[in-house]
C-alpha cells in the first residue's frame, strides 16, 4: 500500500518537473525568438544581422540552453532548445566566448524579466561575437587614472554634466551641458598621460557594444532617456570605474549624437576618438591647459560634494592599494605564467596598482595549466602574462589552496619553491 503511494507520489513530482522543465525551455526560446527578431528588426543598424549562436547558462550547475546546436554534437535538442552542460574549462560571464567551433554570446541566467534588459543584454553580447568583422577589435586597457582622485572627480563631473546634456529640453541648454561634459574630459585626458588613447579603446569595445544594445532594445526616446539617467545617476556607486565607465559614456554621448545622426555609429572606425568625432558633429572647439578649469564650472554639477566624497575614498584606497602591495609584491606570493588563459571578471570592482598591474577581487581563469578560482583578490600583471596569488597555504598533487582561492592543477603541472625559499612558481614537468 505504502509502496504504491510512494510510486504515485515520485510519478506525480516527476510530471511537475517535466512540465516546469518543459515551460522554462518555452520561455528560454522566447528569448532567443526576441533576440532574433530584434536584431533582424535593427538589420540596418551595423549594415549586418548580429543574430548568431547563443549560450544561456546557469552558474551553479553549469546547465546550458543553446538557440542551435555545437558542432560535435554535444548537445540535446528539448522543446526548441538545445541543452547540455558547460565544460569546466569554460569560464562563465556575459561574454563572448569560443566553444566547439563557434563563437557564442553567454548570459548568465537568470536573465532580466524585464524584455527591454533582456534585449539590451543579449544584443549587447552579440555584437561582442561580430565586432571583429565589423571593424572593431576587443581592448581592455587598464585607465587606472580613473581609480585616482583627480581622475574621478573630473570623471563624476562629467557625469553630472552628461545627465543634464540628456535632460534637456532645447538645443541650446543641451549644447551648453555637452561643451561642460567635454571641458571635464579633456581636462582630465590632458593630466593623465594616455588616457585619451585608454579611454577610447574601452569606449570603442564595451561602449559600442553597450550603445548597440540600448538602440536594439526595444526602448522608445523617452525610455531611453530615463534609462541612461538612471544609469549615469547609478553608476558611481560602482567601487571602481576604469573597467566599468564606458557602459555609460558611450551610450550617453551616443545618444546625443544620435539625436543629430542616426547612422553615426557607421561613420567611424577603430582609428578614430569618439569625443574628437562628437567635438566635429556639435561644432564645439576647446582649449583648456592643465590648472585652468574654473571652479565655477564644477559648482554648477554637485563639485563641492564630489571633491568632499572623493577625498574620503581617496584616503581609504590609499590603504587597499598598500595593503595589496603587501599582500601580492612584498609578501611571499604564488606567481603563476599565462600560457593560453580564458579569463572571466567582475569589470567593477577592479583595483590598479601603479607598476605591478590590477588587482581583480574575483575572477576565474583557465589555462593549460588547470583552474583558478579567485575569491579574495589576484594580481593581473599590466602585460597580462601573469597572475599572482597569495602563497599557499596547503598543497596537494593536484590542487592548491590560498587565501580565498583554489587552484585545481592538470596532470604534469606542479608548484614549486623558489632559491631564496620566498616565492612559489608553476613547473611544467
Amino acid at each position: 500500500m505504502f509502496q504504491k503511494i510512494g510510486v504515485l507520489i515520485f510519478l506525480i513530482l516527476l510530471g511537475i518537473f517535466r512540465a516546469a522543465l518543459a515551460n522554462d525551455l518555452k520561455e528560454i526560446g522566447s528569448y532567443f525568438n526576441e533576440a532574433r527578431s530584434a536584431t533582424g528588426e535593427n538589420k540596418k543598424f551595423w549594415g549586418v544581422d548580429l543574430y548568431g549562436p547563443i549560450l544561456l547558462v546557469e552558474p551553479e550547475s553549469r546547465n546550458i540552453f543553446a538557440n542551435v546546436e555545437a558542432s560535435s554534437g554535444v548537445l540535446e535538442k528539448k522543446e526548441q532548445v538545445f541543452i547540455g552542460k558547460l565544460p569546466d574549462n569554460i569560464g562563465i560571464a556575459n561574454t563572448c566566448v569560443n566553444w566547439e567551433g563557434k563563437s557564442w554570446a553567454m548570459v548568465m541566467l537568470p536573465i532580466s524579466d524585464n524584455r527591454s534588459e533582456r534585449l539590451n543584454l543579449l544584443t549587447h553580447e552579440l555584437f561582442h561575437c561580430s565586432q571583429v568583422k565589423l571593424g572593431f577589435p576587443a581592448n581592455n586597457p587598464s585607465n587606472s587614472h580613473l581609480n585616482e582622485k583627480e581622475g574621478r572627480i573630473l570623471f563624476r563631473l562629467e557625469l553630472q554634466a552628461l545627465k543634464k546634456a540628456i535632460a534637456a529640453e532645447t538645443i541650446s541648454e543641451r549644447k551648453k551641458h555637452i561643451i561642460s561634459a567635454l571641458t571635464f574630459r579633456t581636462y582630465r585626458q590632458e593630466s593623465f598621460n594616455e588616457a585619451k588613447v585608454e579611454e577610447n579603446l574601452l569606449e570603442l569595445n564595451e561602449g559600442l557594444a553597450e550603445y548597440t544594445g540600448l538602440m536594439m532594445s526595444g526602448r522608445g526616446s523617452n525610455q531611453i532617456k530615463a534609462h541612461l539617467i538612471n544609469n549615469l545617476s547609478s553608476f558611481v556607486s560602482n567601487p571602481s570605474f576604469v573597467r566599468s565607465f564606458a557602459y555609460v559614456t558611450t551610450p550617453a554621448y551616443g545618444y546625443l549624437l544620435f539625436t543629430n545622426n542616426k547612422n553615426w555609429h557607421k561613420e567611424i572606425s577603430s582609428d578614430d576618438n569618439l569625443i574628437d568625432y562628437l567635438q566635429k558633429v556639435f561644432q564645439i572647439q576647446l582649449t583648456i591647459r592643465k590648472n585652468d578649469l574654473p571652479n565655477e564650472l564644477s559648482d554648477d554639477y554637485n563639485g563641492i560634494a564630489i571633491y568632499e566624497e572623493e577625498s574620503l575614498r581617496d584616503e581609504e584606497i590609499k590603504r587597499i592599494k598598500q595593503e595589496y602591495i603587501n599582500k601580492f609584491v612584498k609578501n611571499s606570493n604564488l606567481a603563476i605564467k599565462l600560457e593560453k588563459m580564458n579569463i572571466t571578471f567582475d569589470p567593477r570592482n577592479l583595483v590598479p596598482l601603479d607598476g605591478y598591474g590590477t588587482v581583480y577581487p574575483n575572477l576565474k581563469i583557465t589555462d593549460t595549466w588547470g583552474v583558478l578560482t579567485v575569491e579574495n583578490g589576484a594580481l593581473l600583471a599590466t602585460t597580462w602574462d601573469k597572475v599572482s596569488v597569495s602563497k599557499p597555504t596547503k598543497i596537494s598533487k593536484n590542487r592548491a589552496v590560498g587565501d580565498g582561492w583554489v587552484l585545481e592543477l592538470a596532470d604534469g603541472y606542479s608548484i614549486r619553491l623558489d632559491k631564496k625559499g620566498n616565492n612559489y612558481y608553476l613547473l611544467a614537468q
